[in-house]
């Protein structure tokens, strides 16, 4: 995989005017978004596994997945939100959206952007982590990784702006600097999906 130059992420940096203080408007709806976690998930599975587009990227099992119950033969009929399928992928989404809120190096150069990289990557099919290396292909249209960002971004609005005890300001930095980020991601994901020309 080739490795994601810091010289794209200080383009989108600068472009998009991502700050240090951005950062540390992210870092601060930690308390917020960490204990909506569960119902944040829930929300994001209820919509993937609303629509059968969506919902076959859950149908088949992990390696580790071998000997749990129901895993196997899977239908998209079948998925629920405690199906092991899916509580297996939440596991993954509820990572990535921790570490979103936890990072402390924004550096250009910081292993959190090669990490955004990684993420992006593994969504076409290709390994990206090393723990992937031996899983079954993972392939996610780009459609689909653009709308669940888009949705994930409603959902944090919706969080922020509903959270009383932050003023206007704050609310406004924290949406702002989110909007930024996912950007950067969506961003990331397109960069290995669109092939250059011959």
């Amino acid at each position: 995989m080739e490795r994601l130059a810091p010289c794209r992420v200080n383009y989108l940096k600068s472009f998009l005017k991502f700050t240090d203080d951005d950062g540390a408007a992210i870092n601060s709806a930690k308390p917020l978004i960490a204990p909506a976690l569960p119902a944040i998930l829930d929300t994001i599975y209820t919509n993937l596994i609303g629509f059968d587009v969506t919902a076959k990227a859950f149908v088949p099992p992990q390696p580790e997945q071998e000997k749990v119950e129901g895993a196997e033969k899977t239908t998209v009929n079948d998925l629920s939100l405690t199906h092991p399928n899916v509580l297996h992928r939440k596991d993954f989404l509820k990572a990535y959206l921790v570490k979103l809120v936890s990072n402390s190096d924004w550096s250009d150069s910081s292993k959190f952007w090669e990490y955004l990289d990684k993420v992006g990557v593994m969504h076409t099919g290709k390994p990206g982590f090393k723990h992937r290396e031996k899983r079954p292909e993972l392939r996610v249209e780009v459609m689909h990784m653009s709308l669940l960002l888009g949705f994930v971004e409603d959902i944090v609005l919706q969080a922020v702006m509903g959270a009383e005890e932050l003023d206007t300001q704050t609310k406004t930095n924290v949406i702002r600097a989110f909007n930024k980020l996912l950007w950067i991601q969506n961003d990331l994901f397109q960069k290995h999906y669109v092939t250059k020309a011959e």
